[in-house]
Formats: C-alpha cells, structure tokens, sequence
C-alpha cells in the first residue's frame, strides 16, 4: 500500500505518504491495492472506449461505469474489498464489451482494429491475492525509477482531479445529467494516462485542461440541481433537535435524499441533514417536506462522537464516511458508492431496512432549544441583490470579500479558518461553501445594509454557483476576477477540491491560498511552478494574511 492523495496523508516520513497496514482515513492495504489495480482497469476500458467513440459507437453504459468505479476510490468513500474484487470483475467485462463493440465498428469500416497494450491488454486474477500480486506493479508511484518524482506528481495530480471530476459528473449522471462530450473527454484523460505520460510541460497544461472540464462538469451539476430541485433559496435551518423518531443523512447526494423524504412521508419519522447535506434545506423540493426538520452535527470528521449520539439510524451516501464505532454499526447504512465491511447496503434506493430502524430506536424525546443558521445563498439567491451588492462596494460599506471554502479535516491547523472567519472587519462579506463553514457559521456575522455578512452558496458540489457570482461581480464592476476586492482561501482535504482548484486556476485565478498543508503529490519543484505561475500558497499566520489581503482591497 501507498497512498498520498488527500490531507490526511502521513507526513512523519522521510517523504510523506501513507503505507502499512493502514492509512490514515482508515484504509487498509487490501483495499489500497484493489483500488490501484481498479483505476488501472479504467484506463483500459478508456482506452478502447475512445477509439469506439472516435468511430461513432460510443458506449454510455461504459462511461457511467467509470464514473462510479472512480467514485469509489476518492478518499473515505469505499472501504469494502469485497466490493472492489467484483467491481474488477465487472471492469474487464465492461473493457471486452466495449472492445467488441470497436472491433466490429473497425471491421464494418474496412479497418484492423488496433489493439493497445497497457492497461487494455490487463486481466483479473481470480482470486483477492493474485488481484493484489497485480496491483503490486500499479500504484500511484509506478515509474518513479523512470520518469521521476515531477513528472510522477503530475500524473497524479491528473489522476486525482480525474477522481474529483468524475465524483462530480457522477452526481449529475444519477440525477439524469449527462453529456456526450464529457464523457469522451474523461475518457481521452485517462487513455492519456494509459500511455504513461513523461512530458513535464505537457502534463502541466493538460492538467490545466482538465480543470477546464470541471467547468463544464460542474456546471452540469448546478444545472441536475436546481433542474431536479429548483434553484437554492434563502432558508433558516434549525439545528437543534426535534421531538419524535428520526433519520439522519450524510454525504452528499441529494437524490438519496429526496427518495427516503418521499418514503418517510407520513410515517412521523424527522428527518436531518448531516455534514455536506446542509444545503438540501435551501431546495424548493426538498424543504417542501415538512418532516425535514433540522441540521444535526457538524462537518465529516466528527461523525463517530455525533453519529454515537444520534437516537436513530444513519444513512451515508456518496461519500465521508470513516470506520463505524461498535456504538452505531448496526444504525448505519450506506447506499450509492459508499461501502464498509459488514455495514448495510441499500442498492436499490428501498430504504425500507432504514425507516424499520427509525421506528425501532427511540429517536428525541424532546425538543431542543431553537436555533438556526441561515443558508441559501447559492448563485440565483446572490445574483438576485447583486445591484445591492454592488451600490454596496461603491459606496465603501462593504470593502472586501472572503471566499473560505473547502473541506474540513481532522488534521492540525485548521482552527485557521475559524480564526480567519472571526477576525475579519465588519466591512467586509464571507462566501463559504464545504464543510470547512461548520468551523464558524454559527457565529453571528451581522449583515451589511441587509445582506448577510456570512453567504453560505452550498456543498462543494456547489462550486459553479461561488464561480458564477465571481464572474457576475467581475462583470458588474467591468474588471477581471483578479482585480475583485476578493480573497480566495482554500481548505483541502480531497480529491473533489483538486478538481476545483485546477477550474480555478485554469481561469486565471491568481494568488489562492490553500492549506493546512500543501498535497503532498506535488513535489517541491511542481509547488514553486504552481507559485510562480498562479501565486499559489500556503496559509500562514493568520494576521499576517489578512494584511495582505486587505492591502489589496
């Protein structure tokens, strides 16, 4: 096992990186490797999906395929290697498929038929053992000897926003959002990969592109949304408890979501959001179920102290998910991509085992004291006072804007945010999307003529909406991004946040601030090439920032 793309890697090394038996999200060796090998089976299944689509027979089910496979491998999503040995099996049939499906466009064309080496050319052992004595050749850091550490971090760091870009994609797909285009264009990403890429600068400007189709893949997001859902409005969510039996949901998918509000309608069973699911209330649809009833907890990180306390059973989709504790293991069920051994599945969106769960625990006794955090403010909900905002900048009320975004983590430093949030003049305005925002946003901000001090535009799937009203106030004061009185600061923790951050830089975004701790894929060498370019850096004292910023406005 080798594993280094999230926050959470191991850094008391000579180089940093998580090995042994276990990583620090919880992953063990078993499942590193079968997720390497997995990642290597959707090269090859790219790789002949691309000549198929060049030939004008695509096959969707196959680009649907990789973007679940690929979902499963982003940090604390998956950890069932049982699921990945038949997700291998699955990857092979669907690669041969899709060979034959090529073949055949190749033959009817008068044309041989390539046939590609590499990862193409791959097939499963047949038991867990053989998959890993394959997996041994595939890592992360395969051709390091060769190629080198630069040219490695790139690959990686394309492989990485890969994951994100396909996390993302995945969660339109489900929700009935999908283009042609992206699809061939993850596709081309990883038959690149395939060839085992070794120029530096090509590798550097195609990871630039890849952030490009993050673009488009999130705006395809914002639009399965709001299109699903209606656009995010304005709305007090209460986060405190609620009498009466109860549900709680975590992660990141709303279409889980909404299918268990439909099926708990009626049957007095409260349901709350968790974590990223925060945003679910500012929906039109989803708010218009009366039994969804409150926030509970806080970001991904601490759910094992929070879940043990919840009085019902849990759902995780999608993603954030760490070692269930003895405590609630037998509360908590995952659906969609999500998995742990041992821990109820629900594949089929009947959550039937779930609602018999609530009915059986007791739920809140009684109502908490009430209280509420406001959230909504997504690009429609911005976009709709921008004229305000505006005239707002102009006049000198407000003097700067904060967007503090990201993920949170358990790792040292990340009081940061909160110490940033907090320190800031009462002139200026915070953007916050992640759950990095549960560090501060049940601090009373005040407002400004208004307008809330403290905009929360959503998940970090909402990350076209921050895009879009960046753009808008570019536009409204006739002047680039970069001469915005704004500061863009960044916690990471996985391979979603990549994604973004290529989008960001890919438009030009200059001088982002990023932290605790730079990824650690990328190498001293490629750090200084992302700071002389963009400005890239990592946060510091907080005082000393803020100055800086703010000598900008």
């Amino acid at each position: 096992m080798f594993c280094y793309q999230c926050e959470q890697t191991d850094r008391s090394g000579a180089s940093p990186g998580c090995g042994g038996p276990v990583g620090n999200c919880g992953k063990n060796a078993i499942t590193s490797d079968l997720q390497d090998l997995l990642l290597h089976a959707v090269k090859g299944i790219a790789q002949y999906a691309t000549r198929a689509r060049a030939l004008g027979v695509p096959d969707d089910e196959a680009s649907e395929f990789i973007l679940y496979a690929v979902f499963t491998t982003l940090t604390n999503v998956n950890f069932n290697p049982t699921r990945f040995a038949g997700l291998l099996r699955e990857a092979a049939a669907v690669r041969d498929r899709v060979r034959a499906r090529y073949e055949q466009a190749a033959r009817a064309r008068g044309l041989e038929p390539e046939t590609p080496g590499g990862p193409a050319a791959w097939n499963p052992e047949p038991d867990q053992d053989g998959l890993r004595a394959q997996a041994a050749t595939r890592g992360v850091l395969a051709g390091l000897d060769i190629a080198g550490a630069d040219v490695v971090g790139l690959r990686n760091l394309h492989l990485y926003a890969l994951k994100g870009i396909c996390a993302y994609a995945y969660h339109a797909c489900v929700l009935g959002h999908r283009r042609p285009e992206i699809f061939a264009e993850i596709e081309k990403a990883f038959a690149y990969l395939a060839e085992d890429p070794a120029d530096a600068d090509e590798l550097f400007e195609r990871a630039l592109g890849l952030g490009r189709l993050n673009l488009s893949v999130i705006e395809l997001l914002d639009a399965a949304n709001t299109g699903t859902f209606g656009a995010q409005r304005p709305t007090a969510v209460r986060v405190t408890p609620v009498k009466g039996k109860a549900i709680l949901v975590s992660g990141h998918d709303l279409r889980d979501l909404a299918a268990l509000l439909e099926q708990t309608a009626g049957t007095g069973i409260n349901v709350y959001t968790h974590g990223e699911m925060l945003p679910a209330h500012a929906y039109p649809k989803l708010k218009a179920y009366p039994h969804l009833v409150g926030n509970y907890g806080g970001a991904w990180h601490d759910q094992q102290r929070e879940f043990a306390a919840f009085p019902g059973p849990i759902l995780m989709t999608s993603n954030c998910i760490i070692e269930p504790h003895a405590s609630y293991r037998r509360r908590i069920f995952t659906a969609g991509p999500v998995g742990w051994p041992g821990v109820r599945h629900i594949a089929d969106h009947d959550f039937t085992p779930l609602i018999q769960a609530a009915k059986a625990t007791p739920g809140f006794t009684e109502d908490g004291p009430e209280e509420y955090i406001t959230v909504g403010f997504a690009r429609d909900s911005v976009l709709a006072v921008s004229d305000r905002v505006v005239e707002a900048v102009k006049q000198g009320a407000i003097r700067h804007f904060f967007l503090i975004g990201g993920c949170d983590g358990p790792t040292p430093g990340r009081d940061y945010y909160r110490e940033l949030a907090l320190a800031l003049p009462q002139d200026t305005v915070i953007l916050t999307l992640g759950c990095a925002k549960y560090r501060f946003n049940r601090h009373d901000f005040g407002e400004i003529g208004g307008i809330p001090r403290l905009l929360d535009v959503g998940q970090c799937n909402d990350s076209h909406s921050a895009i879009k009203i960046a753009m808008a106030l570019a536009d409204a004061f006739g002047c680039g991004i970069n001469e915005l009185p704004l500061t863009l600061t960044l916690a990471w923790t996985e391979q979603k946040a990549i994604a973004v951050l290529l989008t960001l830089l890919a438009l030009g975004v200059q001088d982002i601030r990023v932290g605790p701790q730079p990824p650690a894929f990328l190498t001293p060498a490629l750090a200084e090439r992302l700071a002389d370019r963009f400005g890239l850096r990592v946060i510091g004292d907080v005082r000393a920032d803020l100055a800086s910023a703010l000598e900008r406005a």
